[in-house]
């Protein structure tokens, strides 16, 4: 999943759950599951995430909703495998970015 956020050093929740297309409650539940994921608290506690943060949230959103892993599964394959999903994951994303631009080259045509 390509994700369209500008160039922050912070992002709030609302906004990666919009950019991610799910509920702010499932990332959420997702910081509270996942490890990896440490977004920053302020005073109030609203949660700001980093751009770490936004990576680990793909990792996880490909392995949970793309792939179907369960989310023991999830924590299973990122502990033992983290590196290996990592580099398979991010041949991922660049095969994607590739595709969407030679679909807008396509669409130009």
């Amino acid at each position: 999943m390509h994700v369209d956020l500008p160039e922050k050093r912070y992002y709030g929740i609302g906004e990666v759950a919009k950019a991610f297309g799910v509920n702010t409650s499932l990332i959420r539940f997702w910081e509270k599951e996942f490890d990896v994921l440490q977004p920053k608290k302020n005073a109030k506690g609203n949660r700001k995430f980093t751009p770490q943060d936004i990576q680990n949230l793909q990792l996880i959103y490909h392995l949970v909703k793309e792939r179907g892993f369960t989310l023991d599964g999830a924590k299973i394959h990122l502990k033992e495998e983290k590196q290996k999903a990592l580099s398979n994951f991010e041949v991922i994303q660049k095969l994607q970015k590739v595709k969407a631009e030679l679909l807008k080259i396509k669409e130009q045509l």
